[in-house]
Parts: structure tokens; C-alpha cells; sequence
């Protein structure tokens, strides 16, 4: 039988906390069973394992981060909606550093196809289409952008960048700039 108040849903958001604290490889059923004060077998109802919890954050996480740039997107184009894109995804890393990590998790491709992962390629189409692109341009820009934003919040997180100046936020905002640059001169007939 289920331990009392214990859900599916609840673990895998105590999960995704914390993976925010120790690191999304370090979590696993055993240690969400200790933050509980409860034996690992009473999670197996609820989890099948430390694989099925990681895909739980990894898919809470898409979904978390697919929302936030719905919102940062409505009504706006161009270059402003390529920043406030790239500032959600920027945003989320340094708040939820566990999650973040975790929306990187390798997903089955029945699970990924389920995810918020398809809603992240399209919000970043929609972007681009304020540049015009047709296509294998489009798909080539869509990797560009992903490229260029996981590696710089991933360098950035890393402490990559806090050693010489200028200051991150401002190469950050160079870096927007070039990218928008890049992709009108890429979209000129």
C-alpha cells in the first residue's frame, strides 16, 4: 500500500528540488527516501526507479520551461522576442540549476515526442520567423540558437566567464546582438 501523501507527482517535484540543491546526478529513489524519512520500497509504488524519477523532473522541467517562454513571448518579434527567449532559458538555468540539467535528460523517443520538448522547437520557429528563414536554414538556426544558449549558460554556470571582464551580462547581450545580426544578414535575399 502507498504511504499517505505520498504521490507520483509530489516525488518527482521533491526530486526536481532536489536536483536544484545537489545536482541532477545526484539524485536518486534512495535519496528522495531519505528526505522523506521513508524506506525505498515505499517509493516503488510511485516510481519504478532512479531512471523513471529523472524522467519525471526532465519532463516537469520541459514543461516549466516551455510555459516561461510562452509567457516571455506573447506579442513580441524579432529581436526582442530572440532576447527574451534566451534570457527564459538564461533565467531558468541560474534559478533552477537541478532542472535545468535535468531538461537535458535523454528521453525514450515515445516520451520526448509526449514532452514540452516540441513546444520548445516551435516557440523557437516562431522567433525566427520574424527573420524569414526558409528552410534547412530554419532547422540550422534552430540548432544555432540552441547551441549557443545551452553553451553559454553552461560555461556561464560553470564559472567559465567570472574571471576577466567584460562582465557576463554584457558579453551575454553582445552575444544576443551578433546572433540577431547573423540572422538578418542570413535571411537577406
Amino acid at each position: 500500500m502507498a504511504r499517505a501523501g505520498l504521490t507520483t507527482e509530489r516525488l518527482v517535484r521533491a526530486g526536481a528540488e532536489l536536483a536544484d540543491e545537489v545536482g541532477f546526478n545526484e539524485v536518486t529513489v534512495s535519496a528522495l527516501a531519505r528526505q522523506f524519512d521513508v524506506k525505498v520500497a515505499s517509493l516503488y509504488s510511485h516510481l519504478k526507479n532512479s531512471h523513471d524519477l529523472k524522467t519525471g523532473i526532465a519532463l516537469l522541467a520541459l514543461e516549466e520551461l516551455a510555459d516561461r517562454a510562452a509567457d516571455a513571448l506573447a506579442g513580441r518579434a524579432g529581436k526582442d522576442a530572440l532576447a527574451a527567449f534566451a534570457n527564459v532559458y538564461r533565467d531558468y538555468a541560474r534559478e533552477h540549476p537541478g532542472r535545468y540539467a535535468a531538461a537535458q535528460f535523454r528521453l525514450d523517443p515515445e516520451t520526448a515526442a509526449a514532452s514540452a520538448g516540441g513546444r520548445h522547437a516551435q516557440m523557437t520557429r516562431a522567433v525566427l520567423r520574424g527573420y524569414d528563414l526558409t528552410e534547412p536554414d530554419q532547422t540550422h538556426a534552430v540548432r544555432l540558437l540552441g547551441s549557443v544558449f545551452h553553451g553559454y549558460v553552461t560555461l556561464e554556470m560553470a564559472g567559465g566567464f567570472s574571471h576577466s571582464a567584460p562582465d557576463s551580462q554584457e558579453t551575454w547581450v553582445w552575444t544576443l546582438d551578433r546572433l540577431d545580426a547573423l540572422l538578418r544578414t542570413w535571411s537577406a535575399p
